[in-house]
């Protein structure tokens, strides 16, 4: 499970692109019990959601010509410039150089070899999220890829991922995604990762990562949601041992999925 005793590989902050913030705070503070803080005038418009006080994700600008409404997963590294060596030398790409944020740490963005983005933060007075595994707050995160065995391949090389693949039946399979020495009370799972069904990929379907947010009830939160403009693309869904899960687009056009945790899981 997720943690904030963050280590390497480990995703520890979670963020936003948004076409139009004042839009995106009102979305997501009207589907979660969450409020907007600013990151302040010299910020460019950067700010943070929290609940009860504690930084849960944030939120800022387009700030590449084209790009479109997206969450970004950012995963610890000791060493910001070290990673984008690492990236590079496995095949990936560069969006964003290594470059310090005022002095809370260190961030770089980039792009694996089948076409999902991703980022690194190297923590200096901003740790991380605050909080993560509660209600309404991150408790998952999930790659859908065009080529599961390259993107295995890819984020083993930069961070020496480990996997434990699962049989979802129909020639379908889920790997669970662990890095060493995270997890916690022996559950190190922090991410899955999934090969895009072909019917998927003819439909023009691009790899991706998406957050998952913890909700005590998936259908209520689900309908909050869609009644503020949101898209549903699974409905609430029973995934036995897993619990019921549901994955939607923002009004922006960014994919985020909710679940219900299984109360006899483990």
């Amino acid at each position: 499970m997720l943690t904030t005793d963050f280590v390497p590989g480990t995703p520890n902050w979670l963020d936003l692109g948004a076409p139009d913030v004042d839009a995106a705070v009102a979305f997501y503070t009207s589907v979660f019990d969450w409020q907007f803080q600013s990151a302040g005038p010299e910020a460019g418009g950067y700010g943070f959601f929290q609940r009860g006080g504690k930084t849960v994700a944030a939120v800022g600008p387009l700030m590449e010509e084209g790009a479109t409404s997206s969450w970004t997963t950012y995963f610890h590294t000791q060493d910001a410039d070290g990673t984008r060596a690492q990236v590079e030398r496995a095949g990936g790409t560069v969006r964003v150089e290594p470059m310090d944020v005022f002095t809370a740490g260190r961030l770089a963005q980039f792009t694996d070899p089948t076409g999902a983005d991703f980022a690194v933060w190297q923590p200096r007075d901003t740790g991380g999220l605050e909080v993560v595994m509660e209600s309404e707050t991150l408790c998952w995160t999930e790659l859908y890829t065009t080529d599961a065995a390259a993107a295995k391949g890819f984020y083993t090389a930069v961070f020496s991922w480990t996997y434990e693949d699962m049989s979802m039946g129909d020639d379908l399979v889920y790997t669970v995604v662990s890095s060493p020495g995270g997890g916690t009370e022996g559950d190190t799972g922090q991410g899955g990762i999934m090969q895009l069904p072909q019917e998927n990929l003819n439909a023009g379907s691009t790899s991706e990562w998406h957050p998952y947010f913890a909700t005590e009830d998936c259908d209520a939160t689900c309908t909050r949601a869609t009644g503020a403009g949101a898209k549903v693309l699974i409905p609430p869904t029973d995934a036995p041992g897993v619990g019921r899960l549901a994955m939607l687009k923002d009004p922006a056009g960014a994919p985020f999925a909710l679940i219900k945790g299984d109360p006899n899981m483990g």
